[in-house]
């Protein structure tokens, strides 16, 4: 009887984390990847899953429901679980990575970026110069928290800051209860990013490794490495899209140009 290779599932999450139909649907969310995940934990009875990560992150509600069902899959079926960290895995991307038992990443990785952020712009002056009268009628004094077209009020700005604290600290948490000692030191929550081997003496990830390699060194050089990815639609895979992606498309690069990319 012939003995069958030990097998690695392999996951590619690469893009921006948000709700489902966000950047022309391309976008990194709980309910477009749970599917995904469940078959690659569940299909060939594998040793490992594996995952090639790159994101700047994104929607922290979004990052948590996915590491979430990562760790329960993990768990429920005995089967570990490698993050491998490409261009970037930050904030949010970041948050994916600790799902993971293990993290690895290339010597020019950027890494890190544990923090929130809330960005807007602000028009009451443009109005005003224009002539423009504005008109907002509210029930609850506060359903217009940091309106773009009206002067920025500091009990807003307070507010916001106790919502970023709260989902700070959740990030936090969650970095520590997954790293364990690894990390002692709080700087690096100061939403800093690191490169390469930086990230690991900080303790932020475990190695510079790349996925074949590690694979084979952990499991064997005759492991199988089992390719698990998202379907695109025809529209995609032409490369066609609507104004309102080409809208998604810009924000997207905003995300990545963050880091350089």
């Amino acid at each position: 009887m012939l003995k069958s290779k030990p097998v690695v599932n392999v996951i590619r999450l690469s893009g921006v984390i948000a709700e489902a139909g966000r950047f022309g649907g391309g976008a990194l969310n709980d309910a477009t990847l749970g599917p995904l995940l469940e078959r690659a934990f569940r299909k060939n009875k594998p040793k490992a899953v594996a995952i090639e990560l790159n994101s700047p992150g994104g929607s922290p509600v979004q990052s948590s429901l996915i590491g979430t069902r990562i760790r329960r899959l993990s768990e429920e079926l005995n089967v570990p679980v490698f993050a491998f960290c490409e261009d970037v895995a930050a904030s949010g991307g970041y948050w994916l990575a600790c799902a993971a038992d293990e993290i690895y990443a290339d010597d020019s990785s950027i890494i890190g970026s544990i923090g929130v952020i809330s960005a807007s712009f602000g028009f009451h002056e443009l109005l005003q110069k224009q002539g423009v009268e504005r008109r907002v009628h509210t029930a609850g004094q506060d359903k217009s928290m940091l309106d773009p077209f009206r002067p920025e009020r500091p009990s807003d700005v307070k507010r916001l800051k106790a919502l970023q604290k709260k989902i700070h600290d959740n990030f936090i948490a969650h970095v520590t209860n997954r790293r364990g000692d690894k990390i002692r030191d709080d700087k690096l929550f100061t939403g800093e990013v690191w490169v390469g081997q930086d990230a690991v003496d900080n303790g932020l990830i475990d190695g510079i490794a790349h996925l074949a390699p590690k694979m084979k060194q952990k499991f064997g050089d005759d492991i199988k490495l089992v390719v698990f990815g998202q379907k695109k639609s025809i529209f995609k895979r032409l490369g066609l899209g609507s104004s309102s992606d080409m809208l998604s498309n810009v924000e997207e690069r905003i995300f990545w140009s963050q880091y350089g990319l």
